[in-house]
């Protein structure tokens, strides 16, 4: 049960490779990594809706909710203590990223992984069980430190086990494990909000053990990548036959050849962070701030995060808000396996643009709809709430085959094994600055923007499917340790890497 491929090297050399299920089922135990950060947004924007969690945690908020009758539909859920619950995940995330890195480079992605799972155990415990607001924060925090590792570790380690011509749907599998644990999430809270007794949030937080402890324990039968075993030991031989493990084929040579190579180069470089901000490294730099801050200026973390509290605002009852977020999610995951089933055979670009030009449409169509029919007090119609409600999907299916996960993908496989783990401390380290940023200023954004929130992130849209056009070359079916030949061969990159090219010959001769 194998699919037979070969890739050409620079070289003239092949990359031989099958997709075998020694590497189909470690790489879905890897991605549970994604299915605990998709399970907790997705708990985090349904449970601060809910009336029980928000009368106890946040009182304020509850009474302002159902007595203040001048207060603004834009305005009601607008409180620095509620936005604190759910973007202190993301402070934490960002530092435990840096610390990831480290403990990825020195010890592995396995041990990233296996602590990424335990942390995020600890924090759903306490989540769970918190009965005042310091406790959930702090559970929170834990949650971000779990988040935090098996963000950094878990898209290398894809990438890194995936035969280059499947990469792409493989490292996809990181967003599409979001995509189920938000489904989940949402299913589970339209659930729990219906217990009696207004303790369903609790399961809720709660049952973000259970794919945490799926981590956990599967971590610990992880088989480390084949690069990784070359970095870490030398040890050639083994690293050759966990590679034709992977591969399952015997003729491995050439791909070895080029993790020696890469491993060698990787060993003189002592501090990697100082690396790679050489000019060498720019475009890898570049993308590694860009893609991840483009990624959450799309928009799709207020969907996220707070789906069930826009739908309440635009008039939809708890219950009906949390169903329209099981849509969205429904759609979400969809739009992110076509993506797996595409992405090796369209390429990025072709992804990135189309989803871009898809995101900015119903963007502007749903500011435009709330605009005209939403004023600060009263409802929409229930048609144009519905019309509100397809666009979203429309918007989020967008985003399911393009920057949702090409945003994880192409940090994950342009970084040389030399600075690849602090590359992708950088990538993770600002997608949840940029997360936290969002989260934190997004309802008092919505209070003061009002409709105009929708107009400013599709903005943003119109600048990052611009920034992929001009500056993003095409990284499909490119083994992962040959990737700087896609830099020398672009047009804009060529004139700052290939005068290093130029400047390296010249000091050689």
């Amino acid at each position: 049960m194998a699919v037979e491929l070969s890739i050409r090297s620079d070289q003239g050399g092949l990359c031989n490779g099958k997709m075998t299920w020694f590497v189909v089922l470690s790489c879905m135990m890897a991605a549970m990594g994604g299915v605990i950060f998709g399970y907790d947004i997705g708990i985090t924007g349904g449970v601060t809706s809910m009336e029980p969690f928000l009368e106890k945690f946040f009182p304020k908020v509850y009474r302002k909710m159902k007595e203040d009758k001048e207060i603004s539909n834009y305005c009601k859920f607008d409180s620095q203590l509620l936005t604190s619950f759910t973007s202190s995940m993301y402070v934490a995330g960002f530092i435990a990223s840096f610390f990831a890195s480290s403990i990825t480079k020195a010890f592995g992605r396995k041990p990233s992984i296996l602590l990424g799972g335990a942390a995020f155990l600890a924090g759903a415990a306490l989540g769970g069980a918190a009965f005042n607001v310091y406790m959930l924060i702090f559970g929170r925090v834990l949650l971000g430190v779990g988040v935090g590792f098996a963000n950094q570790a878990v898209p290398l380690y894809l990438s890194e086990m995936a035969p280059p011509r499947y990469r792409g749907a493989i490292n996809n599998g990181f967003q599409f494990s979001i995509g189920i644990g938000a489904l989940s999430a949402n299913l589970i809270n339209y659930g729990t909000e219906k217990i009696k007794g207004g303790w369903g949030w609790r399961i809720s937080l709660a049952l973000a053990a259970v794919p945490a402890t799926i981590l956990t324990l599967g971590a610990v039968f992880l088989p480390e990548t084949p690069n990784s075993l070359i970095q870490l030991t030398d040890d050639t031989e083994r690293a050759k036959l966990m590679l034709q493990r992977v591969r399952g084929t015997e003729d491995v040579q050439a791909e070895l050849d080029d993790l020696i190579k890469a491993s060698s180069i990787s060993k003189t470089v002592e501090h990697p962070f100082k690396n790679i901000i050489k000019r060498k490294y720019r475009p890898q730099l570049v993308m590694a701030i860009a893609i991840p801050f483009f990624q959450q200026v799309t928009g799709i973390n207020v969907i996220a995060f707070y789906a069930p509290i826009l739908f309440r605002t635009i008039g939809l009852g708890e219950s009906a808000s949390l169903m329209s977020s099981v849509v969205t999610g429904i759609v979400g995951t969809g739009s992110t396996f076509i993506s797996m089933l595409v992405v090796d055979k369209l390429g990025r670009r072709a992804l990135f643009i189309f989803g871009g030009v898809q995101m900015l449409v119903s963007q502007i169509m749903v500011g435009g709809i709330m605009a005209a029919q939403l004023g600060d007090h009263g409802g929409i119609g229930e048609g144009y709430a519905y019309v509100v409600l397809i666009l979203i999907c429309i918007y989020v299916a967008g985003f399911g085959w393009s920057w949702g996960p090409l945003g994880w993908l192409v940090p994950s496989e342009i970084f040389p094994l030399e600075i690849r783990s602090a590359g992708q401390s950088i990538v993770v380290a600002v997608s949840f600055l940029f997360t936290f940023i969002v989260a934190q200023t997004f309802l008092a954004m919505l209070c003061h923007f009002k409709p105009g929130i929708f107009f400013f992130f599709g903005g943003w849209v119109v600048v990052m499917t611009a920034f992929v056009y001009y500056l993003l070359p095409e990284t499909k079916n490119i083994p992962i340790e040959k990737m700087d030949r896609v830099w020398r061969e672009h047009g804009f990159w060529n004139k700052i890497v290939g005068e290093m090219d130029e400047q390296t010959k010249i000091e050689a001769a």
